[in-house]
């Protein structure tokens, strides 16, 4: 039998536009999952949403808003009490809690935070003083926290009382007296320890961690390398502050691809689908004077060509071919060096047998496509251009032969530039798919226009 995937959507449309009572509607909506819920919230009305506000408890629209966008969740707050959206940021994940501030205008963001919980306000105070490019800007303090000289029995109370503001309680952390951290244990292994068995030999003391004050980018390897739920966040005297949870790992590591995916584009950074003209003018701009510049170089450098083109106008038809191929090598060598520089262990000996590896696929890539170039194309002019075997296959084998050159060249040249700027503390992503093609339509311009002039002209003495 075929499953199919049941949508909820109508019958939490049909339940709110329902007559019901709030009690009764609030009761039924609970049965439904907090992922559909925010679904609905898009397709209704202010008016039905406010009223949504006023029946559902506050725990449960933190729990709604989890899943949805950071702009949505500010528009939706601007549509209630100031007061009952102090109450739902109060019972939203910290983490998530600060996101949404840092969307929110100044003087509002001040009235909010002034009305959170005293300890969730210290919570968000405590990660808002952390740079945006810090782990710790993007930790949470939604877990179970004990402390490493209880007692099964104490520990297991310790669980229960906390259990009710954090549902992060697959593992548990231990601090010691001074709240430095000592390790976690496992929640299956504290509830099925006996109530004498020593607590030392159930805490985990090489549990990793990492300083709050780390770049994201320093540690989002060590991350992905763990297959924990949660990684606990200490400061620089090695106390406990929070813990970076698996799915904030996932959104890190989402967020680290998009910023590259913005780069290899040439852009300075993520571009929003409701983003205004301005910022994405101003965000696609640098790159494109940048490579207006190198464009202007590679237009220049035709120029210097312009006898080869005056005595053989033909050529100026294939240069299309030799360009695109040079560029497309070179943003493939790049897509596959950036893949692998994401290993910070990788050795200068296995970063020299990369290049060597690009430059032999190029190599053999140019040979066998030079091959089929001279066969076609020395055909191609013989048939339609009506020029002699001669003529058209000398001009078809040097087309081949800048092939393979320029394919070899742009390999080595997309594999080095991002190994360089990775050398110089550069973000390799920033050697963007156009600075690539642009960098290699000079190498392909120079190549097949120098071997159409060296070979053709200077050596058969071609013309026309």
């Amino acid at each position: 039998m075929t499953k199919r995937n049941q949508d909820f959507s109508k019958d939490i449309l049909s339940l709110i536009r329902s007559s019901v009572s709030p009690a009764v509607l609030s009761e039924r909506l609970q049965g439904f999952h907090e992922n559909d819920l925010a679904e609905v919230l898009r397709e209704l009305s202010t008016a039905e949403r406010s009223r949504l506000y006023r029946i559902l408890e506050s725990s449960m629209l933190a729990d709604v808003f989890e899943y949805l966008e950071e702009e949505e969740t500010v528009q939706y707050l601007e549509e209630m009490d100031v007061k009952k959206a102090a109450a739902i940021l109060s019972k939203m994940e910290t983490d998530a809690l600060a996101d949404v501030l840092k969307q929110i205008d100044k003087e509002k963001r001040k009235l909010l935070i002034q009305l959170l919980d005293e300890q969730v306000r210290k919570d968000i105070e405590m990660i808002r003083s952390f740079d945006e490019d810090e782990i710790g800007s993007r930790m949470t303090t939604n877990c179970i926290v004990i402390r490493e000289n209880l007692t099964v029995k104490q520990a297991m109370s310790e669980l229960v009382s906390q259990a009710a503001d954090n549902d992060n309680i697959s593992t548990i952390f231990a601090v010691t007296d001074r709240g430095e951290f000592y390790g976690a244990l496992d929640l299956k292994d504290l509830i099925t320890a006996r109530q004498d068995h020593p607590m030392e030999e159930l805490i985990v003391t090489s549990y990793p961690y990492v300083y709050g004050t780390e770049q994201i980018d320093d540690c989002m390897e060590r991350l992905k390398d763990y297959s924990e739920d949660s990684i606990p966040v200490l400061d620089d005297d090695n106390r406990f502050l929070g813990v970076i949870t698996s799915a904030g790992i996932i959104d890190l590591v989402d967020d680290e691809m998009g910023e590259d995916y913005a780069k290899l584009a040439g852009l300075t950074a993520e571009e929003d689908l409701k983003e205004p003209l301005f910022e994405s003018m101003k965000k696609r701009m640098p790159w494109l004077i940048v490579l207006l510049g190198l464009g202007m170089v590679v237009s220049s450098v035709v120029g210097m060509f312009e006898k080869v083109v005056t005595c053989l106008p033909i050529i100026m038809c294939f240069q299309s071919l030799i360009l695109d191929m040079a560029g497309n090598v070179g943003t493939q060598s790049l897509a596959v060096t950036i893949r692998v520089l994401m290993d910070e262990t990788l050795t200068g000996r296995q970063k020299a047998e990369l290049v060597l590896k690009e430059m032999r696929i190029g190599l053999c890539n140019g040979g066998l496509l030079g091959m089929l170039s001279f066969v076609l194309i020395g055909l191609y002019i013989f048939l339609f251009k009506g020029k002699t075997l001669v003529f058209a296959y000398a001009v078809s084998g040097c087309i081949g032969l800048s092939l393979l050159v320029a394919m070899l060249i742009s390999s080595a040249v997309g594999t080095c530039i991002p190994l360089f700027f990775k050398k110089v503390g550069v973000d390799p992503a920033v050697a963007s798919g156009p600075l690539i093609t642009t960098v290699n339509d000079l190498v392909a311009v120079i190549t097949y226009y120098g071997m159409s002039w060296i070979f053709l002209i200077e050596m058969f003495h071609l013309a026309g």
